[in-house]
């Protein structure tokens, strides 16, 4: 394929499409306020050192408060989480009305109850990519929690089938 050959964008979004991923919450403390989006480009990058990247889109409102806070925490949604990733989806409104969490022990921002797993990273490096932003992370602490994944296929959300679990 010759690299002047154009892409169709609703033919990349269909193929995209096909491929399921999880949903994840990005959050951070910027001036003590707590900032959050709903990611779903997510994914571990390194063993040694521990390193994982997501790509926040440029339009994003949240991102950039992100970044200037220097660390972040990334919340693995569990199955049970689809109204909080509605919520965290939307732009504008203040995302952390009515709901809880407690500081990551080393950068300080939001874990959220009830998420399948938190990875709280240090921003290592930010790469531009067309549309979006490729941010490197730098593990600092994680943990898991219990339950089944929030799923993202075919622009809508689908569950493990029943006995699909480990």
């Amino acid at each position: 394929m010759s690299g002047g050959q154009a892409v169709d964008e609703g033919r990349f979004k269909d193929v995209m499409a096909r491929f399921a991923t999880g949903v994840t919450i990005v959050t951070a403390l910027d001036g003590g306020a707590p900032v959050g989006f709903t990611c779903q480009s997510f994914v571990s990058l390194s063993i040694d050192p521990p390193f994982v990247s997501l790509a926040p889109a440029k339009t994003s409102t949240s991102w950039p408060r992100i970044a200037r806070a220097g660390a972040f925490c990334v919340n693995v949604l569990a199955e049970g989480q689809e109204d909080l990733c509605r919520r965290f989806a939307t732009s504008g409104a203040d995302k952390f009305t009515g709901v809880p969490w407690t500081p990551a022990p080393e950068s300080g921002s939001p874990v959220l109850p009830g998420s399948l797993a938190w990875v709280d990273c240090a921003l290592e490096l930010v790469h531009d990519a067309g549309d979006h932003e490729i941010v490197v992370g730098r593990v600092l602490g994680l943990g898991t929690g219990g339950g089944r994944p929030l799923l993202f296929y075919d622009r809508g959300f689908a569950r493990l089938a029943p006995g699909q679990d480990r």
